[in-house]
């Protein structure tokens, strides 16, 4: 990667998608400073014998709306932080709102619109007909994909990704499938702001609205900033731990 890579709100917020490539082999979108970083993780992950795949990459904000208001409306599966589902019908807007934001991300926040997170499992180890639920149970070291695992711990650094979400620091749950690429991410995550976000969601029919609006700022820092920075620091690492919301 030459220059540090310019992002515009509309980037940011999963609005325009201009910033990405479409990869025909596997079949992904991503930035177009990712690119060539995943494709060469992949070749190397061949040659251990895991068929490295991408179960979901880049994401506009409308189809991130679509998930939040599906699981506000209990069409789409709600589950809590021990993994159990839970009846949206029951919850309140405050409790209805964390309890999405455990496992995704409200629109206009998630990093998936950037093109620089993906999440990936091994293609070589599912059994046939396998459904991938992408759930930490799978890659547990006696998991489905547990060598996998092992084989991003030891080798996804090398290629310029990590984990944002490796451990709980309290807002979103562990996610060892979501690998981010350390300088591109970073450089996305200082540019983005929560005045970027209530824009974005301004116009939105967003469930929950009301109390996601009176929240924004702390939501803001709890599960856009609040992320584990790469091995060695970089561009992540300071925005990880600023207080400031940007």
């Amino acid at each position: 990667m030459g220059e540090i890579p310019h992002f515009s709100a509309e980037m940011l917020t999963g609005r325009t998608r201009e910033h990405i490539v479409d990869v025909a082999d596997p079949r992904c979108s991503l930035h177009r400073d990712v690119v060539a970083p995943f494709l060469s993780m992949r070749s190397s992950a061949k040659g251990d014998g895991i068929d490295l795949m991408p179960a979901s990459s880049f994401r506009d904000f409308d189809r991130q709306l679509a998930i939040w208001n599906g699981k506000c409306r209990g069409e789409r599966e709600l589950l809590g932080e021990d993994g159990r589902p839970l009846d949206p019908r029951a919850l309140d807007d405050d409790a209805l709102v964390d309890a999405i934001l455990v496992w995704s991300a409200l629109p206009g926040a998630s990093r998936h619109h950037w093109g620089t997170d993906f999440d990936v499992f091994d293609a070589a180890a599912a059994p046939a007909g396998y459904q991938v639920r992408l759930v930490p149970e799978e890659y547990a070291p006696d998991g489905v994909f547990g060598r996998l695992g092992r084989w991003l711990e030891a080798n996804a650094a090398r290629h310029g990704f990590f984990r944002p979400y490796a451990v709980f620091r309290g807002g979103s749950r562990p996610e060892p499938w979501h690998l981010s690429h350390a300088a591109v991410a970073g450089a996305a995550l200082r540019q983005y702001s929560v005045e970027m976000l209530a824009q974005a969601l301004q116009s939105a029919s967003l469930g929950a609205a009301a109390a996601v609006q009176r929240r924004l700022p702390d939501l803001f820092e709890k599960y856009v900033c609040n992320i584990d920075a790469p091995p060695g620091g970089g561009i992540d690492s300071a925005a990880a731990t600023s207080t400031r919301l940007a």
